[in-house]
């Protein structure tokens, strides 16, 4: 009986999420629509109907989740909301994407394979899977932008519900929604749903910053919105007096961004002042939208000293993304620095939606939609000169689409977007092929200067190019837009395949001359002996000298590889049986579910007993133990997820029966002994060995590192409040001894 009352319960819940679904879409769709929309409920209900999620609720629930969020916080319309219901049908059921085109059109079935992972690549594991998955949404991404925002959506249902998941996957999943997904967000202006991606990866990520830094916002929420009413009481009066329609109001930075300034400037919660924006959006036509922006730009600043180098105008130039808003820093009561943001109430709604609210206003705003298109004309020129992994692909993609942006003009005045740091060699390329393969330098501002030279906003650059000139493989090193790179790449590429050709010549009638037969057991004899990587490169060495042909003795390699095989197969065995023989003794560290497996401790972070880690399977060097907050760690379990393992620390690790190597960072105002009162504390107080230390003083500061042997956290922790409390001159901070 009570079978019968939960299934019934589970049907309520699963028509009640159809419901609300409808009731957000409402004012958008029509009755030929709703009709198309219960058809994708109805296929997707069907296809899920004996599949759960882990939390135990019925699969169905998710997918009518996603198209929720499509529909209700970003404003897609019905293409969108059939193709999220069935977005994971053609992946997780039997529903064959033919029947999706054959019931609902070419356009639902593209935005689906697009979406459907590709199952290949679980059988490839020297490629990442997310990696290979991302690049696909992204080809699907030329051609509807829909694929990405839909995806998007599916991985916020699936933050917002990671807590059943297993802790090796919620930090696989949250890695990768930080190193891709909340980038991806904010580059397509979806600013709301990028703040809750990183506020939620953040959240499993580091757990005690998060808690710690949102504890600390509910304690000072009264506080803060005492300081928000006294802030705007003197500006409200100006604003009615001047016939705006505008609506104000604070709102507290992100957990993930006050948590980013924390560590960047090494200060306290209570020391971060600009926890909160104050944010006045305006009603008015588009027509007056800058006009307006400004008139309000200038109420504020009658009232408020605004800070001269924090004045942002994206209204006159909005970003990549759309985003449109004027930003200024000005200082506030009790001498606090307060962020104002000015926007139109159009402005408003294409922060929070990104591109999805520029359809709404494309009849009056043909720029942005433009800038969309330029976009993804962007992605295309990535994807077209992609000749790397997937990998190579992503590092590409993030540093080129997700960098911020400089504005530079040509000798005639055509404004060009490049990234941040971009040199003449890449505006070179961005311009056309041809000339950046014939850039000897250029002009910037009238002067001249080299190839590698950086630019800056607002620079003029004229090319100087010549036709004797070609790529030097130095242009890698400050190269840094993908079309640059991939260009310089393939011209080399090209060269050393007919280099390599050259080489298999003269190699081939080597062999012919010593008859011996040249097959891939005799090159890879000497591909071993010359220590090379590929029969490419060997044939590239002998092509440009860089291994003396004249000096191949053919034979004698041959028997020096025969017995360099022979010992290493007795080696391996040797090594096997004293493998076999080993007595295990008790390890720090627990991996998986308590196998024995060779593990060491990574350089780039150290972890110390207290500190949540997870185990990475590399090649060649057993496991490596890294924190969860490692700064490679998110790139790690992002692109490697399939050799993350769990693991963490022994009882006995944690009893303080062991030290551990850990670094902190001192900084402060110099004076007479504080560094001597630093090293009191460690050496005589603590009784903490210092393995050593080095200190600085400039100008009447000082910064160093000390690197020292302590149990855990907890002794870490007890230690750095000691050398906190001695001093107010003194600030100190754990580093990373990478």
């Amino acid at each position: 009986m009570q079978k019968q009352i939960d299934s019934e319960d589970e049907k309520q819940s699963i028509l009640k999420a159809y419901k609300a679904l409808l009731r957000a879409c409402k004012s958008s769709i029509n009755k030929e629509d709703r009709k198309l929309i219960r058809q994708a409920f109805d296929l997707s209900l069907e296809a899920h109907k004996n599949m759960r999620r882990k939390s135990g609720e019925p699969y169905i629930l998710h997918p009518l989740a996603v198209a929720q969020i499509c529909a209700e916080e970003i404003g897609l319309g019905t293409t969108s909301i059939i193709c999220a219901l069935l977005h994971d049908t053609v992946e997780d059921t039997d529903i064959s994407l033919d029947l999706i085109r054959m019931k609902f059109g070419d356009k639902v079935a593209v935005i689906i394979d697009g979406l459907t992972k590709i199952s290949s690549v679980f059988d490839q594991q020297d490629k990442s899977i997310q990696a290979e998955n991302f690049k696909k949404m992204l080809l699907t991404l030329s051609d509807d932008v829909r694929v990405i925002i839909i995806k998007l959506s599916d991985r916020l249902h699936n933050m917002r519900t990671l807590d059943s998941m297993s802790e090796k996957t919620r930090l696989k999943i949250a890695s990768e929604t930080a190193y891709v997904y909340a980038p991806l967000a904010h580059r397509l202006g979806l600013y709301a749903i990028k703040t809750e991606l990183e506020d939620l990866a953040i959240k499993y990520l580091e757990p005690d910053s998060y808690n710690f830094v949102k504890l600390k916002l509910q304690e000072t929420k009264v506080q803060r919105n005492k300081y928000i009413k006294q802030f705007i009481d003197p500006v409200l009066k100006s604003l009615d007096d001047a016939g705006f329609k505008y609506d104000i109001k604070g709102r507290p930075k992100s957990i993930h961004s006050i948590l980013r300034k924390i560590k960047k400037q090494n200060v306290t919660f209570d020391e971060v002042y600009d926890l909160f924006a104050i944010r006045i959006t305006i009603d008015t036509v588009f027509e007056n939208e800058k006009s307006d922006c400004w008139k309000v730009y200038s109420i504020v600043t009658d009232f408020y000293t605004p800070n001269p180098d924090r004045l942002r105008d994206w209204v006159s130039i909005p970003k990549a993304n759309g985003y449109e808003s004027l930003h200024t820093t000005v200082m506030g009561p009790k001498g606090r620095w307060v962020e104002v943001q000015i926007r139109s109430k159009r402005m408003d709604e294409i922060a929070e939606k990104g591109y999805a609210a520029h359809w709404k206003y494309k009849d009056s705003n043909q720029n942005n939609e433009h800038g969309l298109e330029q976009w993804i004309g962007k992605v295309r020129e990535l994807l077209e000169h992609s000749q790397g992994t997937a990998l190579e692909f992503l590092d590409d993609f993030k540093l080129n689409l997700f960098a911020d942006e400089i504005f530079v003009f040509t000798p005639k005045g055509d404004l060009r977007k490049m990234p941040v740091n971009s040199t003449v060699i890449d505006f070179a390329f961005d311009i056309h092929t041809e000339l950046g393969a014939k850039c000897i330098g250029a002009k910037v501002n009238n002067k001249l200067v080299s190839i590698s030279h950086k630019l800056n906003n607002g620079d003029q650059v004229e090319i100087i190019s010549s036709s004797k000139q070609t790529p030097h493989e130095e242009w890698l090193n400050f190269a840094i837009t993908a079309k640059a790179k991939a260009k310089i790449r393939d011209y080399f590429k090209q060269a050393r395949m007919k280099a390599s050709s050259t080489g298999k010549e003269v190699l081939e009638r080597k062999f012919k001359h010593a008859k011996i037969p040249f097959n891939s057991e005799t090159l890879q004899a000497l591909i071993n002996y010359f220590r090379l990587a590929t029969v490419t490169e060997l044939y590239f060495q002998i092509a440009t000298e860089k291994i003396d042909r004249t000096k191949i003795d053919l034979e004698e390699i041959l028997s020096i590889e025969r017995t360099k095989k022979s010992q290493i197969k007795t080696d391996s065995n040797e090594n096997l049986k004293k493998k076999n023989t080993k007595i295990t003794k008790r390890e720090a560290i627990i991996i998986g579910d308590g196998e024995p497996m060779e593990y060491s401790f990574s350089n780039c972070c150290s972890p110390i007993p207290g500190d949540e880690i997870f185990g990475f399977v590399t090649v060649g060097e057993g496991v490596k133990i890294h924190r969860t907050n490692c700064g490679n760690a998110i790139s790690l379990m992002s692109n490697y997820g399939y050799r993350i393992i769990k693991s963490r620390w022994a009882d006995d690790a944690l009893n303080k029966s062991s030290s551990f190597l850990t670094s902190i960072k001192i900084e402060g105002i110099d004076s007479v002994g504080i560094i001597s009162t630093i090293t009191n504390i460690i050496s005589t107080q603590l009784q903490i060995n210092m393995k050593s230390i080095s200190v600085t003083a400039n100008e009447g500061t000082f910064e160093g590192n000390i690197t020292l042997l302590v149990n855990d956290t907890r002794h870490l922790e007890e230690l750095m409040n000691k050398i906190k409390a001695a001093s107010k001159l003194i600030s100190v901070s754990r580093v990373d001894l990478g």
